[in-house]
């Protein structure tokens, strides 16, 4: 058991310091960074990795530095909100650029790295940054290696040490040695890992005495206490610090050591690795310390801690980004429980959808959503009323004005837009605080399941705002001829194969009552099948049902193979209000009946008038607002709530 870390209550657990950057890696894997293509963005710089996976396991995390006054560190700054870290410390820097570093993974181990730092925001990082309040609000703090190259930002870390000890809190030191970052290598040497320097080990041996933990890589260890091998730089650690002491290994996993150092270098706690196929490297030591600190400051004893960063770091190397591929709890005790009979994790199905999951950009508890991604139905209005279909596009841009007046920015709110009509209707959608947009991949009426523009449906995706979600509709039942379903599950399964690899949440609508009986297990049934596929959609769409008991059995389905999907809305197939309201009332006892999404009920006919010239933009707005207010009226009353 830790006796780091007291039982007192703090608003924070840990505050980390340092590095924030955008991490840029390269996708093209085994290829020269020369090479690269095309980059994935995430958070990057070691303390930012660190916030971001103690947040993930549970607990109370903070950053503390500078980011620039442009795209890249608002992107950081609204990163790691979504994360639940904490901001409070976050400066802008109005004068300095957010640091970039670009990555690639060209072999195994090996992964060329540039950094762009030159007068970066956070390496400006000041004494007057540290707020007493704030560094006194925390249990512990994470300060960095890379922080004490400079004066003023060694200055600032110093500072905020001297506040947490007179407070009694925690000091926790990440030795995280970049060579190239103290000016020990050139700027094609990002990825060197060890550069002696006395000047370096000088400057990190007078911040060791005032640790309760320090972490290192054998390398590390050796720059912060100045010795030429890890037994020698391990006792002098020990003269220097009462520190608890723990050394990564990589795939051997760390040793920690919390007593005096004796000529045995396994002499200690052993937390031992885990066989996992190295993907990148990049980010593992980060995760280890956000595994540790998870352990360390939970107050469990070393030996759980250990296997907790072991577990966190093996994570890191399966996969390719370092922040975004952090485990959470909930995954991390998953793994532990069952294990993973893939050595390279990022191909186990299991782990993966937890990890999905459990990160997803934004919690969307309700969704009340204007369906206007109809095409074939607003073509025949405009043939029937005369009217020029390319007018089409201007009317999908009222109708989000009308769900925006409704939404007026409150949470909860959404829409379907397709591409074909709807491109400008998506330009006015993401000028409003909708909470969700969802767009249609299937060919209008297909059955057999086909997709609109073109069968390779992820080189359509990647183009996609990440933030949009995959809506497919099948016509699916379970008495389809075994033929038909075949063909339907396989296309369905591509799908939700390329909605994982892109990063985007999928919603697959199911329609069985237009080509079969719809009795209480229809809809069940089907479920059953698409999830003994693998199909694990983040939403299901669905058409009301005749009972209570129906609603039941489909709940049970859904969570039997698929505890953390956000739910099931309704679809309206242009039911009059009457009955939709009838249909919500049959959810009420149905908890994964999240809302609606209702189209033609709503805006069919202003539609009809204002294609046909008999209605102003403002009175369709107006009508098709009302419509939409009256639905979200009902159904928040369906479920004992009324409109904020």
């Amino acid at each position: 058991m830790s006796e780091a870390v007291d039982a007192k209550y703090a608003p924070l657990d840990v505050i980390t310091i340092g590095r924030a950057s955008v991490d840029l890696y390269g996708q093209q894997i085994g290829s020269r960074l020369e090479d690269i293509t095309s980059f994935a963005k995430s958070v990057g710089g070691c303390p930012a990795n660190i916030s971001v996976g103690t947040a993930r396991l549970g607990l109370r995390s903070a950053l503390l530095t500078r980011v620039g006054d442009e795209q890249m560190g608002r992107f950081i700054r609204e990163q790691l909100r979504r994360e639940g870290v904490n901001v409070d410390g976050l400066k802008t820097d109005k004068e300095r650029l957010t640091a970039l570093v670009l990555l690639s993974v060209e072999s195994e181990g090996v992964s060329p790295m540039i950094f762009y730092r030159s007068d970066c925001a956070d390496m400006a990082l000041a004494e007057e940054d540290i707020d007493e309040a704030f560094i006194a609000s925390a249990r512990s703090i994470v300060v960095t290696g890379t922080h004490f190259s400079r004066p003023n930002s060694d200055a600032a870390q110093r500072k905020a040490i001297r506040i947490i000890k007179a407070k009694g809190g925690k000091v926790v030191f990440d030795i995280d040695y970049r060579p190239n970052l103290w000016g020990l290598a050139g700027h094609a040497e990002g990825f060197e890992r060890y550069v002696k320097s006395d000047r370096v080990s000088a400057q990190l041996k007078t911040v060791l005495p005032d640790c309760d933990l320090i972490v290192g890589t054998e390398e590390e260890i050796m720059i912060a206490s100045g010795a030429d091998d890890c037994l020698s730089a391990l006792k002098t650690i020990r003269a220097l610090s009462s520190a608890t002491i723990v050394l990564k290994r990589g795939a051997m996993g760390c040793i920690v050591y919390d007593g005096p150092i004796s000529d045995d270098l396994e002499d200690g706690i052993v937390g031992k690795g885990f066989p996992i196929e190295i993907y990148n490297v990049l980010g593992a030591g980060d995760a280890f310390m956000s595994g540790f600190l998870r352990g360390w400051l939970g107050s469990e004893d070393h030996a759980t801690a250990a296997t907790w960063a072991n577990a966190c770091g093996a994570f890191a190397v399966s996969r390719l980004l370092c922040a975004p591929e952090y485990p959470t709890f909930e995954e991390l005790q998953f793994f532990l429980k069952n294990g993973s009979k893939h050595l390279a994790l990022r191909k186990d199905e299991a782990i993966n959808h937890i990890h999905w999951a459990t990160t997803r950009r934004r919690d969307i508890p309700s969704m009340m959503a204007l369906a206007c991604d109809h095409r074939v139905q607003l073509e025949d209005v405009a043939a029937k009323t005369g009217a020029d279909p390319a007018r089409i596009r201007d009317f999908k841009v009222l109708a989000v004005k009308a769900a925006a007046k409704v939404a007026a920015g409150r949470d909860g709110y959404g829409m379907l837009i397709d591409e074909k009509h709807g491109r400008e209707a998506m330009f006015e959608f993401a000028r409003h605080p909708f909470a969700w947009l969802g767009r249609p991949v299937e060919l209008p009426g297909s059955r057999p399941l086909r997709f609109e523009f073109s069968q390779d449906i992820g080189s359509q995706l990647v183009e996609w705002p990440v933030d949009h979600c995959i809506k497919c509709l099948c016509f699916y039942h379970p008495d389809d001829p075994a033929e038909l379903k075949e063909e339907q599950q396989q296309k369905l399964r591509s799908l939700f194969e390329a909605a994982r690899k892109v990063g985007r949440e999928l919603l697959v609508e199911i329609i069985a009552g237009k080509h079969g009986k719809l009795d209480d297990t229809t809809i069940p049934r089907a479920l059953e099948e698409l999830y003994a596929l693998g199909i694990k959609p983040d939403w299901w769409k669905l058409e009301p049902q005749a009972s209570a008991g129906a609603w039941a059995k489909i709940e049970a389905v859904i969570l039997k193979h698929d505890p953390w999907c956000r739910g099931v809305v309704l679809l309206g197939l242009e039911a009059p209000q009457d009955e939709l309201e009838a249909a919500f009332a049959a959810t009420a006892k149905a908890p994964i009946v999240k809302g609606f999404a209702v189209g033609r009920t709503i805006f069919v006919h202003a539609a009809e008038q204002w294609l046909a010239g008999k209605m102003s933009d403002d009175e369709a707005v107006a009508d098709m607002a009302s419509r939409f207010e009256q639905l979200t009226e009902a159904w928040l009353a369906a479920r004992g709530r009324k409109a904020a």
